[in-house]
């Protein structure tokens, strides 16, 4: 009942992958984790804007038992301070279908395997990694429209190790849609740098900070996102809108301040 590569179309749209990676499946998602990071990797789901379900939240976080506790980040990471558990599934993206399923789907995201470390103020922001998530699942449901995302971590060897965790400072996200019978995708990352040296002043020396710079959100190009993170991803790079726009380099990132700017 994982994420299915052929949601939008008969022609097959694979999770995103690396030969390390263990890959979890849920209720019309899955989760691909990086067990010595403890984080996901990469996740998948699939939305059907048209058979959305209004379900109560809940709260009820829990480790993955199909992984062992030391393989997943669990909730001493959370603990007691500004880092949220941020659904790299939104919560809402999956829960749809019969009342049942989409009951299950909602419970599915919040295992810690879903999760990944984000500053409130990247987490909660309108105009950072909410706004965004809000802007994709609203299309969806305006238009009734099948869309897959594809969400996860972008890792780094010097990112600042915290509570044992090295934490990710950026965040990648693709929408994927099927349009005027093509795949159309479009790509951005989300950057928490700045908001995280507070938090990380409090938990590891001050010297041992590396030099953060301001978040930001960008559109950028799908390839940059499978150069950073070794993932393969060839169908959503040959699929990107961005490099379909007039004047814009395939090497530019492009800042986001609102929907206004997006290219979709």
């Amino acid at each position: 009942m994982g994420y299915d590569e052929t949601f939008l179309s008969t022609t097959p749209l694979p999770l995103p992958a690396r030969p390390d990676l263990t890959v979890l499946t849920y209720t019309h998602f899955s989760v691909s984790m990086d067990t010595e990071r403890r984080l996901a990797a990469v996740t998948a789901v699939n939305i059907d804007g048209g058979a959305l379900q209004e379900v109560d939240r809940g709260d009820d976080w829990r480790l993955d038992p199909r992984l062992p506790a030391t393989a997943q980040a669990g909730p001493e990471l959370y603990a007691n301070n500004d880092v949220d558990r941020g659904h790299l599934v939104r919560r809402r993206d999956p829960v749809w279908g019969s009342r049942d399923v989409a009951e299950q789907a909602n419970e599915d995201t919040f295992h810690y395997t879903v999760c990944g470390p984000q500053t409130a103020t990247l987490n909660q922001s309108k105009t950072l990694w909410l706004g965004l998530e809000d802007y994709v699942l609203e299309h969806a449901r305006t238009y009734g429209q099948t869309i897959s995302v594809f969400s996860g971590c972008v890792f780094a060897e010097d990112d600042p190790v915290y509570r044992g965790v090295a934490i990710p400072r950026r965040f990648f996200k693709i929408a994927a849609w099927w349009q005027n019978d093509v795949l159309a995708a479009t790509g951005y990352v989300l950057d928490q740098s700045e908001s995280l040296a507070p938090i990380l002043e409090r938990g590891v020396l001050a010297s041992d900070i590396p030099p953060l710079g301001a978040y930001r959100t960008y559109q950028v190009p799908i390839t940059d996102i499978a150069a950073a993170t070794s993932l393969a991803m060839a169908e959503l790079t040959a699929a990107d809108r961005l490099a379909l726009v007039p004047g814009v380099r395939p090497v530019e990132w492009r800042e986001i301040e609102g929907a206004d700017d997006l290219v979709w």
